[in-house]
């Protein structure tokens, strides 16, 4: 069977594996993003991790999934849900996750085909599709298993995001993990994954090679970057993720710097008010709200104008691709005691990879030089190198699948690594399918 998507073509087996676990990439094996993954045994047993895209421009879409009865969605991340729609729409394929993910699953397509339509850049799928998917969720709890023919499936909270989840697999020859997007250690809005024994374990290897700075010394460094933008009367702009870390962000600034004024614009103010509807989820829930309650929602014009006097300016996009963020940045850059601050990756051709590497940022379709104070900060929620490490350590796996993850520069660290403390570790291509047995 030859699939195709967007131009992506890869070959799936239209028969299940003669023995053993098969697993095949349509997406994100050899790439950060972007991912989906099919597992079938022998016995024709079949489930879909993930069908998202990489929304870098032009995004990136998987090649097209075969025929999948069952999903499993491990996070509300585009990277990781954006082509689910056409999935539902074409195959009519159960989806299974956290009602944490479902409830941003909404928000996060409608976006996802908003930008597709202001970009012009091709979506395999159409509004009308994102009814039928959201009418495809079934959802499920951490640590309570569900039966998926002759497999047994369990979710476990991932730590990254809130509803964030990983899972374990059980088959009548091998127990199996795939990790998602996950990190190890707490951040403010959600607690850190925590190791399962498997034989099998599929893990992200996005910060293979790097080890985060000690987390603790990067908050201060930052809390003192922002008190020392403030304290000689500038604003400090944060462009910032709207799933997660718009939110930890927040909290941060209420911990260290009660006193500022903090107002938070853009599509983080709706995330956040699906968290607070799963306090369960959250690491702390009332320390959020009261984080969130002393924040200032901008919510009209006239906000707008009044945030330009604030402290600091929480808002999306993350990486300077639009959004409020723009708005901001264009009345911000005239007064040099200002700041822009970043708190996350700032991807290649992105506005803020731009400002960081040139000075420069396109607004409104002019290239328009920003003359004020930059910095970067690393506040990532995915698992560093020494993480990765202690993780599989812990599960105990024989054989380690490392996907997710820059092929050239952060998979042959990593692959080294693990190989080191004595497990077995694959390296999964785009297309290409594999078996385990």
């Amino acid at each position: 069977m030859v699939l195709y998507s967007a131009g992506r073509t890869s070959t799936y087996p239209d028969e299940a594996p003669r023995k053993g676990l098969q697993y095949h990439y349509l997406g994100g094996g050899d790439e950060v993003g972007n991912v989906g993954l099919v597992l079938e045994d022998h016995e024709g047993v079949r489930l879909l991790l993930d069908y998202g895209l990489a929304p870098t421009s032009p995004p990136r879409y998987p090649s097209e999934a075969p025929l999948v009865h069952d999903a499993v969605i491990t996070h509300s991340h585009v990277d990781h849900l954006g082509m689910v729609p056409w999935l539902c729409a074409h195959h009519r394929t159960r989806l299974h996750g956290t009602k944490v993910t479902a409830d941003l699953s909404d928000m996060m397509w409608r976006d996802c085909y908003k930008v597709s339509s202001i970009e012009r850049y091709p979506l395999a799928w159409d509004k009308r599709d994102i009814d039928t998917a959201l009418d495809s969720w079934h959802i499920h709890e951490f640590g309570q298993p569900w039966k998926h023919h002759s497999w047994t499936l369990t979710l476990h909270s991932a730590g990254h995001i809130p509803g964030a989840a990983m899972l374990h697999i059980q088959t009548p020859t091998h127990t199996v993990l795939l990790t998602g997007d996950f990190d190890t250690r707490d951040s403010p809005l959600v607690a850190g994954a925590q190791p399962v024994k498997t034989d099998i374990l599929f893990v992200e290897g996005t910060y293979g090679g790097r080890d985060h700075p000690p987390k603790q010394e990067e908050i201060q460094r930052f809390i003192d970057a922002v008190d020392r933008v403030v304290r000689q009367g500038g604003t400090v702009l944060i462009p910032a993720f709207a799933n997660g870390r718009t939110q930890d962000v927040v909290m941060l600034l209420h911990r260290h710097l009660p006193h500022l004024d903090v107002h938070v614009d853009g599509m983080g103010k709706r995330v956040a008010r699906i968290h607070m509807d799963h306090p369960d989820m959250l690491r702390d829930s009332e320390e959020f709200e009261r984080a969130w309650r002393w924040s200032k929602r901008v919510s009209s014009k006239s906000d707008k104008k009044k945030a330009l006097e604030a402290d600091v300016i929480v808002t999306t996009s993350g990486m300077l691709n639009g959004g409020p963020a723009h708005w901001y940045l264009n009345r911000l850059r005239h007064d040099g005691r200002n700041a822009v601050f970043f708190t996350g990756y700032q991807a290649k051709d992105t506005g803020g990879r731009s400002l960081l590497e040139t000075g420069r940022v396109e607004i409104y379709g002019n290239s328009t030089e920003i003359e004020l104070p930059t910095e970067q900060f690393s506040f990532s929620t995915h698992a560093g190198h020494q993480e990765i490490l202690d993780f599989a350590k812990a599960c105990e796996a024989k054989h380690v699948i490392v996907y997710h993850t820059d092929p050239n520069h952060a998979r042959p660290p990593l692959v080294e690594a693990l190989e080191l403390q004595g497990h077995i570790v694959h390296q999964p291509k785009n297309g290409e399918s594999h078996i385990l047995e």
